[in-house]
């Protein structure tokens, strides 16, 4: 695989393997975070593969991804049970026969004992290794990492255990052998993060693609609290990609700097906790249709006890009133889902838990309640601070998990743009 003229890439592939993994009992994790982690010492995946349990499955997708890859990952299937089939059907397609490691046998034995589990004799298995395997360490489980190769092209199969994967790719050593194997230049994404404008308008606003495609290929990735803007730079160095990342920022900030929170894995209640804590400033909240989905997002973020007073759910009218010191009469003259209700919760919430700011949300989360002077998915969020009151209207759609998950996300937008604004 060629990226910029003068460099060949290595490229791998990922053979995730289980039932589990087919049927949809579990998600699978791991090609994610191989993906991420490959991509990042320059050695892509180009394809992911998930099988079944079943010796002529491994076997295929095994054979085809060595014909095909110059790196093969690949997970699941090394357990101590009769279901675990991985090692036995790649070590008989590499023509390498099981022998016991000793040495790998009294560690494991210690490891149990030093756990006080009883070692029974189906975790023996754990300790025989393909002759001529090259061994890199779990210390987090009894499964080890296994590396054949075979005519310049490497198979590392690892436990399906994502904490377990992880371990032998990074303390193992697994992606230090590849990086140390690795060819050409090198890859790195870069992602910006933003909220509070669609995806086809974010687009017409950055302009002409050409422009910034001069520095990578970018990739727009719509969720329902936002879009992410990737960039994926191909480089001879790390710093002539960060060079790339730089210029590319510059000319987005310059487009839609207002909507971008963060980069990579930030999150706007993490960016909002930052800024209430450098301020010492202090937050409260009263919810009725995101039922406290916003303030678990803000006590996520560790350390938001100093600037977190607390959050009121309040569900009815009459804990609307007895809570949050909304008016009997602006309920019945207007109703619970009003800017009129959503004003007082927010001023009655500050003033009742001494809080700098306090947002307010309330609306009709769905799949019914609606009317048609208003419908399912009408929000309405309020936020009192040191500047004043505000209130905004927002109308999403008919589902009740995406609304909240909307709403929760609107809420915290609003609180972040006041807060930068200041």
């Amino acid at each position: 695989m060629t990226g910029q003229p003068g460099y060949t890439m290595l490229k791998s592939r990922i053979i995730s393997i289980g039932d589990e993994l087919l049927i949809g009992q579990t998600v699978n994790t791991n090609a994610a975070w191989l993906g991420r982690k490959m991509s990042e010492i320059g050695i892509p995946v180009v394809s992911v593969m998930t099988i079944a349990d079943e010796p002529g499955a491994i076997r295929t997708a095994l054979h085809e991804a060595m014909q095909s890859a110059d790196i093969v990952l690949m997970t699941g299937g090394l357990g101590p049970t009769h279901d675990d089939i991985t090692k036995a059907v790649v070590a008989d397609y590499f023509r390498r026969k099981l022998v016991l490691d000793e040495q790998l046998l009294e560690k494991l034995r210690q490891a149990f004992a030093s756990r006080g589990l009883e070692f029974v004799d189906s975790n023996k298995g754990q300790a025989m290794i393909p002759e001529g395997a090259q061994i890199f360490p779990n210390r987090v489980g009894s499964a080890q990492g296994m590396l054949f190769e075979q005519g310049g092209r490497y198979c590392l199969v690892m436990p399906g255990v994502p904490r377990e994967m992880e371990y032998i790719m990074t303390r193992g050593g697994g992606l230090a052998f590849f990086e140390s194997i690795a060819t050409g230049e090198v890859i790195v994404h870069h992602t910006w993060r933003t909220t509070g404008i669609a995806e086809s308008i974010l687009y017409e606003r950055l302009g002409d693609m050409a422009e910034l495609e001069r520095y990578g290929k970018i990739a727009f990735l719509p969720k329902y609290t936002g879009v992410d803007i990737r960039l994926t730079v191909h480089a001879p160095t790390r710093d002539a990609a960060q060079e790339r990342i730089a210029a590319a920022d510059r000319l987005i900030r310059a487009q839609a700097g207002k909507y971008i929170y963060g980069t990579g894995d930030d999150l706007i209640e993490a960016a909002i906790g930052s800024m209430l804590a450098k301020d010492k400033l202090r937050l409260a909240l009263a919810e009725s249709c995101t039922g406290g989905l916003i303030a678990r997002r803000i006590t996520d973020i560790p350390g938001s006890s100093a600037y977190f007073t607390g959050g009121v759910v309040a569900y009815s009218n009459e804990q609307k009133i007895a809570l949050l010191g909304v008016a009997p009469d602006t309920l019945e003259k207007y109703g619970a889902v009003s800017e009129e209700t959503a004003r007082e919760m927010a001023v009655g919430v500050r003033e009742n838990m001494r809080a700098d700011c306090a947002l307010s949300i309330t609306g009709i989360a769905g799949p019914t309640g609606g009317t048609e002077e208003k419908p399912v998915g009408l929000v309405f969020i309020g936020l009192a601070h040191p500047g004043g009151v505000e209130v905004k209207r927002r109308q999403f759609g008919k589902d009740r998990t995406i609304n909240r998950e909307r709403s929760a996300q609107a809420a915290l937008h609003l609180l972040y743009q006041v807060l930068v604004d200041r």
